[in-house]
């Protein structure tokens, strides 16, 4: 009984932080969101309706696309890397090797995303060195468009994926890739019946670590993609602090979070249903 209340004491300081950081913000929100502007206390469903107009309409769906797109290239990306690390031998080398390849993210967000304009700009390092081949004869627009957008989230978010799969890959027993060397399974059969299924946990959880801060920066669609490329994040940046509209900010973000959620629930349908398929399997053999 008092080791119970105990852990209840210990866990007072993070309830209390929830509660004030996220719990109270959040109640806001939801109270902005449906809030008649310049009138307290009276409401409306107008703020929503603004989410469904043209306009809106098309920011959400690059936004999503977008975010789709670099979370599928990240796991591209990322699976190989995650699978290099698990494969190194020795534990302190492992370390290292992964605490090199996490070294960036202890810079500034801002400044890694600076760093790629200085790339991608005209008189940056990748036009020269084509120009200086001799492949092109005019600088290349690399700024300014959906792809240094891309670019810009792989970047920023690809250790998020490699990371949850590097834990996953680490995990399995290697009891069952040898198993399945001997029964003959090789190349893409070792991968889609064996490492995708069992580190299937890694990589829901790393689409997630990418999906969620890939559709909600700005950031990175500010500075890369330019003022011709505005996502949602920019959208609810402009309405909270350019435009003053507290409301359409916030019912903008109301259903943003009903996005995500939504995305979550069926991440976690695909992990049931990967962890029944994986079950049936092992019991099949």
């Amino acid at each position: 009984m008092l080791k119970k209340y105990s852990y209840k004491i210990r866990a007072m300081p993070y309830l209390i932080w929830t509660v004030l950081f996220t719990v109270i913000p959040l109640f806001f929100i939801i109270y902005y969101s449906f809030k008649v502007k310049d009138k307290n206390f009276v409401f409306t469903l107008d703020n929503y309706k603004k989410f469904f107009t043209p306009t809106y309409v098309k920011i959400i769906f690059v936004s999503l696309k977008l975010s789709l797109i670099s979370t599928f290239l990240c796991f591209l990306f990322g699976f190989p890397a995650g699978l290099f690390l698990s494969r190194i031998k020795g534990e302190k080398r492992r370390n290292i090797f992964v605490l090199f390849f996490i070294m960036p993210l202890w810079t500034n967000f801002l400044l890694r995303t600076y760093s790629w304009m200085s790339i991608f700009r005209e008189q940056g390092i990748i036009n020269q060195m084509l120009i200086n081949i001799g492949i092109i004869s005019q600088p290349i627009k690399f700024l300014n468009n959906n792809f240094a957008i891309i670019i810009g989230m792989i970047y920023n978010f690809l250790p998020f994926m490699v990371l949850p799969i590097y834990t996953a890959l680490i995990n399995i027993d290697k009891e069952y890739i040898e198993c399945a060397k001997d029964l003959g399974a090789r190349g893409k059969d070792l991968f889609f019946r064996i490492l995708l299924p069992l580190s299937f946990k890694g990589v829901i959880s790393g689409c997630i670590m990418v999906f969620m801060p890939s559709v909600t920066t700005f950031i990175i669609s500010d500075l890369l993609g330019g003022s011709q490329n505005m996502l949602v994040g920019n959208l609810i940046q402009r309405e909270f602090l350019q435009a003053r509209n507290w409301e359409t900010g916030s019912s903008i973000s109301i259903i943003m979070i009903c996005i995500i959620f939504a995305s979550l629930f069926i991440f976690k349908k695909l992990v049931k249903q990967s962890e029944n398929e994986i079950s049936e399997g092992f019991r099949i053999w």
